[in-house]
């Protein structure tokens, strides 16, 4: 263990550096949020939600809800087997370490080329593939009960199926979606961690850079990645 951390300590380090500024960008998008909602077009996005179960709730458009839901859970029925196919693809690449490691390190300028090290950057993602898959799979439960509980009339007085109910269990669905597009989109740089550390912490800065902007409520016509 101790000999495995001292022989690639570049590599672990750089890995830790990438986790570390993914959680300290999302404790400072809390922090904004908190101090400023209208600035997350996260916010923004919760109170559309509230506002489209309101509407079709109080309007009866049984048909809009339906096929609202049906894309939605067609997206991340999507993307949950588009995970499961990377993870097969992961485990491929797992079984040629030995013939690929050497290649794949040609611009590893820092970082150690080992067999033990290629499977442990696989390792890792592999589990953030899981991970996203999992957030996924919640995500398309969470779509499926809402269709249910969105299309019995309120004037049954069921609070199990009132629309503050509702609402909540679909801004629940809509963030693990982002939970899972977030792990999703964090395989990139774990793609490039296996071509050096040093691109892992590049390729990590610029998917922050991303989602900054991605975060970032559109203040005008000018935002256009807001």
């Amino acid at each position: 263990m101790f000999d495995f951390i001292a022989a690639h300590d570049i590599d672990l380090i750089c890995f830790a550096l990438s986790a570390l500024a993914l959680i300290v960008y999302q404790v400072f998008l809390r922090w904004r949020t908190r101090r400023d909602p209208s600035s997350s077009a996260q916010d923004m996005m919760l109170i559309a939600r509230a506002a489209w179960v309101e509407t079709v709730m109080q309007e009866r458009r049984d048909i809009l809800a339906v096929q609202t839901l049906r894309n939605s859970t067609m997206a991340a029925s999507f993307m949950a087997s588009t995970a499961i196919l990377l993870m097969i693809g992961v485990l491929t690449l797992s079984a040629q370490g030995a013939n690929l490691s050497g290649t794949w390190h040609v611009l590893n300028f820092l970082g150690r080329a080992s067999a033990e090290m290629w499977l442990f950057k696989l390792l890792m993602m592999l589990f953030d593939l899981l991970f996203a898959f999992f957030a996924f799979s919640m995500s398309v439960r969470l779509f499926h009960h809402i269709g249910y509980s969105i299309n019995v009339p309120l004037s049954l007085g069921l609070a199990q199926t009132q629309s503050a109910q509702v609402v909540a269990q679909m801004n629940r669905a809509g963030i693990f979606y982002r939970i899972g597009m977030r792990a999703f989109f964090y395989i990139l740089p774990l793609l490039f961690w296996l071509f050096g550390p040093l691109l892992l912490v590049g390729s990590t800065a610029a998917l922050i850079y991303f989602f900054y902007h991605l975060d970032r409520a559109p203040r005008n016509n000018r935002d256009l990645m807001g």
